[in-house]
């Protein structure tokens, strides 16, 4: 029998369970993946929490990396034996095999290790559709990113600064600082001793920047907003820090006619040719050496609450993956 890591009831990391689970055999349009690896992101918490919610009882995680073992009827995807990563459809990646849809996964080159795959999948393709789709990052741009020592601040960063931008970000502390620099970020500011607005006023000379990335939230977004300059774009794609409240769109205008989005990597990722280039976008990234994929935290799979609990303390640099 496979084992996963199943929940029950929403809450914190006690509610998950490492159960024995019955995979079956695909059905049509569907493959069995037997896996080598798994991505843990902030999602997955908010899952687990009940922030969004999952019928009861559910499987965890979107992200992972395996093999191909059997295929269902139809399926022309993939072929049994394809090394395969993936990023959304059903919640249950944190188990050792599962079942998913075949049109979701992609077939990995050979130059990226199961290990980068699993922590680039959800990230690095956020990293696309944000720098590459949301708000195209051009030679020349300044752009602020918060959360920049974090899985996809520091693809995002390395991504924006190969393209000639200039990368503003936020981080915690001066070791996350030094990691985010190490990263492209030419002007990490610490937050919690500097205020990012004033600090990013003096770095563009009172001119600010046509667009924040913003997963914190609740804590970042109002302030956010004021670092932009007028017709700026803010982009909140989190809400580590918690939900942002409801917003007077008036105060949009008398901030200088700014754009808001809240966009998810599922809706850009809908369409599997979206998701194929997208993809091929990332890997060719990583594989130029523009992009390093750097796994600072492995955990068994079985320990994933304790994965959850130093993610949630701010203890995680870069990407987190558990090992099956």
């Amino acid at each position: 029998m496979a084992h996963a890591i199943r929940f029950h009831q929403t809450g914190g990391t006690d509610v998950l369970v490492w159960e024995e689970i019955e995979v079956g055999q695909p059905g049509p349009g569907e493959v069995r993946l037997r896996h080598r690896a798994v991505g843990v992101n902030y999602l997955d918490i908010y899952v687990r929490s009940g922030l969004n919610p999952a019928p009861l009882p559910s499987g965890l995680g979107t992200e992972a990396v395996g093999l191909v073992e059997d295929i269902g009827p139809g399926v022309t995807e993939v072929k049994v034996g394809d090394r395969v990563a993936y990023s959304g459809g059903p919640l249950g990646a944190y188990s050792e095999e599962r079942i998913m849809p075949a049109d979701r996964l992609i077939v990995l080159p050979d130059g990226i290790s199961d290990g980068q795959a699993a922590a680039m999948m959800l990230k690095g393709m956020t990293a696309q559709y944000l720098i590459r789709q949301t708000y195209q990052v051009k030679p020349g741009d300044t752009i602020l990113f918060h959360a920049a020592a974090g899985g996809v601040g520091l693809i995002a960063c390395q991504w924006a600064k190969s393209l000639g931008a200039t990368v503003i970000g936020t981080v915690g502390s001066d070791e996350k600082a030094e990691l985010a620099k190490a990263h492209g970020c030419d002007y990490p500011i610490v937050y919690t001793r500097e205020n990012f607005v004033e600090r990013l006023r003096q770095i563009t000379g009172n001119e600010m920047v046509p667009v924040v990335y913003d997963s914190v939230g609740k804590d970042t977004f109002m302030a956010s907003l004021d670092c932009l300059r007028p017709r700026g774009l803010m982009v909140l794609f989190g809400q580590s820090s918690g939900p942002v409240a409801p917003v007077d769109l008036n105060m949009l205008a008398q901030k200088g006619s700014l754009y808001v989005t809240r966009p998810t990597l599922k809706t850009y990722t809908d369409k599997r040719s979206d998701l194929l280039a997208m993809a091929q976008e990332l890997f060719n990234a990583v594989l130029s050496g523009a992009v390093k994929i750097e796994v600072n935290q492995v955990y068994p799979l079985k320990d994933a609450a304790e994965a959850h609990r130093d993610l949630q303390a701010r203890k995680t640099t870069g990407s987190t993956i558990l090992a099956v």
